[in-house]
């Protein structure tokens, strides 16, 4: 049987990486930015996702960050983990390596390159889902992977494994994703993997959002959410326009150049990526520094 997963409704945060300009990261700015995602109002924290520049990290650098997060969390809100890949006894393995106390699920991605077919997808996340002590968030993103988790799969997944919870969809796929609300099972979470996204999905029943913009805007973003999960589509309609530009310019160059950006202007990290990623050029820099202060007007 699937428990209420209400706690992982709303807003979560891909939370950003921080680095200094020597590469190693940057803990100090780490902090900052958990502390003001969290007085954002935000409802729970992803680490080490695609916005984490995860596939940068070594693996002592990988539980480093889990373990500094909840220190630094304090059980405020809850925390998500991402564990994934394209080799499913790696991924096992990672599991196994990872400490769990006071983590409340995992993040899993879509296996990548290998493409395998929709029973290879089906049987590696089935593994996942037994060999995670904690709950699973499947994470569909063909546009990064190549591959996809069908809706046939997913709702498959969420019938025979309870462990596993939802799925981060950002296929951008609207049929795929009505399919999965539709045929979902009771307590089976969809969350919004786009920010520019998430309103009109809201509107048909998702549960909410993970998010690059929160990062940023936490309490603009985060109240959008709850606007649309309270069925006050006029107030969140009001928030997702005054929102959609800079979330639109957070993307121009990728992310999480975009967002890394808007840390910088905002003080809140620097604009250091780790390669192969770099920087966003600079008219897309001054687009976003510009955006924001129309944001803050």
């Amino acid at each position: 049987m699937r428990k209420e997963n209400k706690r992982l409704r709303g807003t979560g945060v891909a939370i950003v990486t921080p680095f200094k300009k020597s590469g190693a990261i940057d803990f100090d700015a780490f902090e900052q930015i958990i502390q003001h995602i969290i007085q954002g109002g935000v409802d729970f924290i992803v680490v080490l996702g695609t916005t984490g520049e995860a596939s940068t990290l070594s693996k002592q650098e990988k539980k480093t960050l889990i373990e500094f997060s909840v220190e630094k969390i304090g059980k405020r809100v809850p925390l998500v983990v991402g564990i994934g890949g394209n080799n499913t006894s790696e991924v096992v393995l990672s599991i196994h390596g990872t400490p769990f106390k006071e983590v409340d699920a995992i993040l899993s991605v879509c296996p990548y390159y290998n493409k395998p077919q929709q029973e290879g997808i089906y049987q590696h996340f089935r593994i996942i889902a037994e060999s995670s002590p904690v709950p699973v968030i499947l994470y569909t993103v063909p546009g990064r992977t190549s591959s996809n988790i069908n809706a046939s799969t997913t709702l498959r997944l969420a019938r025979d494994c309870p462990n596993i919870i939802g799925i981060k969809e950002a296929s951008g796929n609207f049929d795929q994703i009505y399919q999965v609300l539709k045929g979902r099972p009771k307590g089976f979470l969809v969350l919004s993997g786009d920010d520019g996204l998430t309103l009109p999905l809201l509107a048909v029943g998702a549960d909410g959002v993970i998010s690059v913009i929160a990062n940023l805007l936490p309490e603009k973003f985060s109240l959008m959410v709850r606007h649309g999960l309270e069925g006050d589509f006029e107030k969140a309609r009001t928030l997702h326009f005054e929102l959609i530009e800079i979330i639109n310019a957070l993307f121009a160059d990728g992310s999480p150049a975009g967002i890394k950006a808007a840390l910088d202007i905002k003080k809140l990290c620097s604009n250091y990526l780790r390669l192969p990623l770099v920087p966003v050029n600079k008219e897309t820099y001054h687009l976003i520094h510009s955006l924001i202060i129309k944001a803050n007007d």
